[in-house]
């Protein structure tokens, strides 16, 4: 089976399924969805010129990402905060034929680049593998449906393809993600994807071939246990985009602050104006426990096992806010999540508690204008 080329959608179409507007009763839109509107002005306004396929040119894909206001006064909301140069780089990898690998410690948003370059390039961020310790080569080549096989035998009716598979057919951007977590064996089956853009069915006698258009996002972190290293055959069909920690405690709170405000909404949670405080308060804890040091430089600090990424972060303040909404009085305050930062920093409960406890009393009880928020983490601590 040699897939023809399918004919391009219009260039202003950046809905990948019918009416694919974001539903409110969706927990988690799609990215292409929930930004619907930005798409298609960005859409409307982008005279430039675009790869075959692409609903954006590659221009029109970084400010999606990074933001802007377009001449019609449309404001384009970030995706990303960090170096432009970074997604400069990821969306021309994208333009060209080798795929793109999103490398870097948790927290560093892998899988939120990755999802939003599928978007913004595919209309469709759904064509994802998720990677796990039990991924199996079905999951990245194709599957059977086995009543049709065992009734007709191998067929193109009883063929499941995968994301992957349809990609390639579509010429469509697909998604592995955690690719560092999938088995070694079941990595080196996207080799011939990658490289000679085909996917063989020897069951069929037949093929797969890539269309233009289709190429391969990757993400891969090599902090956490249980990874198994790339293969040097894979990692050379890759381009490597290194994705860094926030500079600094501004552009962390920022961060933040942003998909707080966006789960929150989410989760009908009410708007904490005067979060910011709290919010900045985790991100210090954070950063300081991460890197080893207090902010000022000053104090040096041990630093516990866990990775203490902007992702925790994010989640330790979302379940403040919902804490203080359904059990408090709505406002973000320290009790409010104290104890979400007691349960991401202290994982290994022999080491991890020796470490916050004198984190608290070293750094924490002697800062000024933090008294509330020391009695709030000895409290949970105790």
């Amino acid at each position: 089976m040699t897939a023809t080329d399918t004919a391009s959608r219009p260039a202003t179409d950046t809905g990948s399924r019918p009416g694919s507007q974001a539903d409110p009763a969706v927990l988690r839109p799609h990215a292409e969805d929930a930004f619907a509107a930005e798409l298609a002005a960005l859409a409307a306004a982008d005279d430039r010129p675009r790869p075959e396929r692409w609903r954006l040119s590659p221009w029109a894909v970084a400010t999606y990402l990074l933001g802007g206001t377009l001449a019609d006064g449309t404001v384009i909301s970030p995706k990303y905060v960090g170096p432009r140069r970074i997604v400069e780089v990821a969306v021309t990898t994208l333009a060209t034929d080798r795929a793109l690998l999103l490398l870097g410690v948790p927290g560093t948003a892998k899988t939120w680049v990755s999802e939003h370059l599928a978007a913004a390039v595919s209309g469709d961020s759904t064509l994802l593998v998720q990677g796990t310790a039990g991924t199996a080569e079905e999951a990245i080549r194709y599957g059977w449906n086995y009543a049709q096989l065992l009734a007709h035998g191998p067929s193109r009716d009883a063929l499941v393809p995968s994301p992957v598979m349809r990609a390639m057919a579509e010429g469509m951007t697909a998604r592995v993600e955690e690719l560092t977590r999938i088995p070694a064996d079941v990595q080196d089956s996207l080799i011939t994807v990658l490289s000679e853009k085909t996917l063989p069915i020897p069951e069929l006698g037949e093929e797969v071939q890539a269309v233009r258009g289709f190429n391969l996002i990757a993400t891969a972190n090599d902090r956490d246990r249980g990874v198994n290293e790339l293969s040097s055959a894979l990692r050379r069909r890759f381009n490597t985009v290194v994705l860094p920690l926030p500079e600094g405690v501004d552009a962390e709170v920022d961060i933040v602050s942003r998909r707080v405000e966006q789960l929150g909404r989410s989760l009908d949670l009410p708007a904490e104006p005067d979060g910011v405080d709290e919010i900045r308060r985790v991100v210090t804890v954070f950063r300081e426990l991460r890197q080893g040091i207090t902010e000022d430089g000053r104090t040096k600090v041990k630093s516990p096992s866990g990775t203490l990424s902007t992702a925790e972060a994010i989640s330790v303040v979302t379940g403040g806010l919902a804490l203080s909404a359904h059990f408090g009085d709505g406002v973000l305050r320290p009790a409010d999540v104290a104890a979400g930062i007691l349960g991401a920093v202290v994982r290994d409960p022999a080491g991890d508690r020796t470490v916050w406890q004198e984190y608290l009393e070293t750094v924490v009880r002697e800062r000024e204008g933090w008294k509330d928020f020391y009695r709030a983490c000895r409290e949970v601590s105790a």
